[in-house]
């Protein structure tokens, strides 16, 4: 057996995960179709492949002791010019994710390491590209809204043609949220007009 590149993150579900990965692809972001839309709370690890089983057996610890909770995204940021990204912002449920991403990388599991920026929540819509795209990208989904209930994350595997794809889903234990009232505005969608 041999090395396998794994992540975990929190899928941005339908139909926001889609627009989002259109709009990335749309800005010119080739990735973008490999890489499902979402929240990453382990980045690219390379591990070794008999290590999957104590991986999931990790992960089902930490999702256990979790609880849902209410993610909202409103609006863009960028990492600019530390790093080519532009983002669409946690506007809640940061610090959750802040927190799930300690436990998975705690010292003491199967996926201890140390971090090449600090943690910071985030969606990405464009890495890597020219800057007149990630200018674009910055501005029309500016306007951006979507809220849900955060109850679980996912185990990820990207294969050797660079695609991101899902080995299991974890479901907090216990609880549950009610997301807050939205307006239309809301619930993903991008306004026509541009600012």
């Amino acid at each position: 057996m041999g090395t396998v590149t794994i992540g975990v993150s929190i899928a941005v579900p339908e139909p926001h995960g889609s627009l989002l990965q259109e709009r990335r692809a749309g800005f010119g972001d080739a990735a973008a179709h490999g890489i499902p839309t979402h929240v990453t709370l382990l980045p690219p690890t390379e591990i070794e492949e008999t290590g999957l089983p104590a991986v999931e057996a990790h992960l089902t610890e930490v999702a256990a002791a979790g609880r849902s909770f209410p993610m909202r995204l409103s609006g863009t940021g960028t990492f600019r010019p530390l790093s080519p990204v532009v983002y669409v912002r946690i506007a809640a449920g940061a610090e959750s994710c802040a927190r799930l991403q300690r436990q998975i990388r705690d010292a003491s599991g199967p996926v201890a390491r140390e971090l090449q920026f600090p943690y910071h929540p985030h969606v990405t819509v464009a890495h890597g590209i020219d800057e007149a795209a990630m200018d674009r990208a910055f501005e029309e989904l500016a306007d951006f809204r979507a809220e849900w209930a955060c109850t679980g994350f996912a185990l990820y595997e990207q294969g050797t043609d660079g695609v991101w794809r899902k080995l299991r889903e974890f479901t907090f234990g216990g609880g549950a949220v009610v997301p807050q009232q939205a307006t239309p505005a809301d619930r993903g969608t991008i306004p026509t007009t541009s600012r």
